[in-house]
């Protein structure tokens, strides 16, 4: 297949994570508001609109980039590929990074301007525990594995649905409500809402992302030795439709 052109994929990616981020932020805000005094019924609000918009952002910007929308999820693309000739290029994967992290921050300024959020207000909310970033490393290792595996089985047709199912049913049962993304993850610094995440915790998510991708794709691999031949197809297959 023949991907399209990188700016175009950059755009998408770029304009994909802003949304998913507008939506996760806005959502949370919006929760907090509506149910000020039930916790419960907010994680209940932000993590249904989080599965619904995260699927439909996947069906429409996945058959262009993929629909990654993540710089863990690219990076493994790029590192289960390499040897094989399929994935991500390696010269893709840090443009593919700045395009949806730049896309974070601008989704949590769109949210906090939809909702009358003072814009240059950074997230208070500290996520430091140690059982906080052990629920990241859970929750993007089973974020990498499962795209990986609807890939290699040649089910991606399923990856809108699936993928937002489990980052839904992550926010319940990681102790950190399951980001799972950097980009994302430093997009929400730029909200001090119920979504927000302070800056000085932002670290410790990172890297706590990095070593649950690891795991992931080591887990993948192992299940799927011949996984490597499916990373062009990842989250979604995409292709250069434009002549069609």
């Amino acid at each position: 297949m023949t991907p399209a052109p990188l700016a175009r994929r950059l755009v998408a990616e770029a304009v994909g994570t802003a949304l998913l981020v507008a939506v996760v932020v806005g959502s949370g805000i919006a929760a907090q508001r509506l149910s000020p005094d039930d916790i419960g019924l907010q994680l209940l609000e932000n993590s249904t609109a989080t599965v619904f918009g995260l699927t439909v952002l996947i069906l429409l910007f996945g058959p262009v980039s993929g629909a990654h929308f993540n710089p863990v999820v690219s990076a493994a693309d790029w590192l289960l590929g390499r040897r094989a000739g399929t994935g991500l290029a390696g010269s893709d994967v840090a443009a593919y990074a700045v395009a949806q992290t730049v896309g974070a921050i601008a989704g949590a300024v769109l949210a906090n301007l939809m909702f009358d959020v003072e814009v240059t207000r950074l997230a208070t909310t500290e996520r430091t525990d140690a059982q906080l970033l052990l629920g990241e490393v859970v929750a993007t290792a089973g974020l990498v594995a499962l795209i990986f595996a609807l890939a290699r089985t040649g089910r991606g047709a399923l990856a809108a649905p699936a993928v937002g199912a489990y980052i839904g049913a992550a926010y319940w049962f990681t102790s950190s409500t399951s980001f799972a993304n950097p980009a994302v993850t430093i997009g929400r610094v730029f909200s001090d809402s119920f979504a927000g995440i302070d800056p000085a915790s932002v670290p410790g998510f990172l890297a706590a992302q990095i070593v649950g991708g690891a795991l992931g794709l080591a887990l993948v691999r192992y299940l799927y030795p011949d996984v490597a031949a499916a990373a062009d197809d990842v989250v979604v297959p995409h292709t250069d439709r434009s002549t069609l």
